[in-house]
């Protein structure tokens, strides 16, 4: 044992501070199988990565030494890697390190919209991420033939992370089935990812840091059609200032692909009278698909 002993010492003379505590604890635990009777330890089989037994209290007088504790299970198995791993939670990346993005993320199911996502990150490029609690990037298929633009994040979005899921999101998927589409086989972005306060209108200085994201988005997924919810959706994207209630239902382009503007559904939900333009407007989506209305009134 005091071979053992004096070899542990010599190889953590002059190591680093982690190592010499490692050895101490290994010189405690010789001692402690010596006093137990022990006069020999088999060498373990090999190991991927041994670990330093844990040192055990020391024993009451009088009582029966105990026997040494089974040696430690294999080591956890690592992360798993890949396209469709999942992320590992914050605390096993570590305080500071950066986010670990993968397409498990809501509306990350592509390497271009991963790659979109991973530069926009943490984002603190304008005034909105002081208040949200969750950055709010996309959701749905990634290689969506239809995708709708929103505005921003509401209440219910910034708590779930996921856009349209709050009364004007029940509305949108409503929309969506009339159209004969399910919501998973589109995609559903806004222009800004960070919920403004109160609900209010994204601001311009906000737009310009979120835009270059969106557009990233839509070139990430190549939709054949979009259709943009609302006014700052529509101003956005087109550059036009126009009011919504005369740019709804006029097919426009926007970098090569068809572009409907209709009224956003939290509109609609305050303004009931008007869901039977935008129904029309949706129809002449439809067409574009070769689809019948499943429903009428679905708007």
């Amino acid at each position: 044992m005091s071979e053992g002993e004096g070899k542990v010492r010599g190889r953590s003379h002059g190591s680093t501070p982690e190592v010499r505590a490692l050895a101490a604890e290994a010189v405690r635990h010789l001692w402690w199988l010596k006093e137990s009777g022990v006069g020999e330890v088999p060498a373990p089989p090999p190991r991927p990565a041994a670990r330093a037994p844990a040192v055990p209290p020391p024993r009451s007088p009088g009582t029966a030494p105990r026997a040494p504790a089974s040696p430690a299970g294999p080591p956890a198995a690592p992360p798993p890697e890949g396209p469709g791993a999942a992320r590992p939670p914050a605390a096993a990346r570590g305080a500071g390190a950066p986010a670990a993005y993968s397409v498990s993320d809501r509306g990350c199911g592509s390497d271009a919209l991963l790659s979109v996502r991973r530069e926009l990150g943490p984002c603190t490029r304008c005034k909105l991420h002081g208040g949200r609690s969750t950055l709010v990037f996309g959701v749905g298929n990634p290689a969506a033939e239809l995708m709708f633009v929103g505005e921003g994040p509401g209440a219910e979005e910034d708590r779930r992370g996921e856009p349209f899921v709050g009364r004007a999101g029940e509305l949108l998927d409503k929309m969506i089935g009339a159209m004969g589409f399910r919501r998973e086989e589109v995609y559903i972005a806004n222009v800004v990812k960070c919920r403004p306060p109160e609900n209010r209108d994204p601001e311009p200085d906000e737009i310009e840091a979120c835009e270059p994201f969106l557009k990233a988005q839509i070139a990430a997924i190549r939709p054949r059609v979009i259709v943009a919810l609302g006014r700052f959706a529509v101003q956005t994207l087109l550059r036009d200032g126009t009011p919504i209630s005369r740019l709804r239902g006029a097919w426009r382009e926007y970098e090569g692909v068809r572009l409907m503007p209709t009224f956003h559904p939290a509109y609609l939900l305050r303004n009931p009278a008007e869901k039977a333009k935008a129904w029309e407007d949706l129809q002449r989506v439809m067409k574009e698909f070769g689809k019948a209305p499943v429903r009428r009134g679905g708007a």
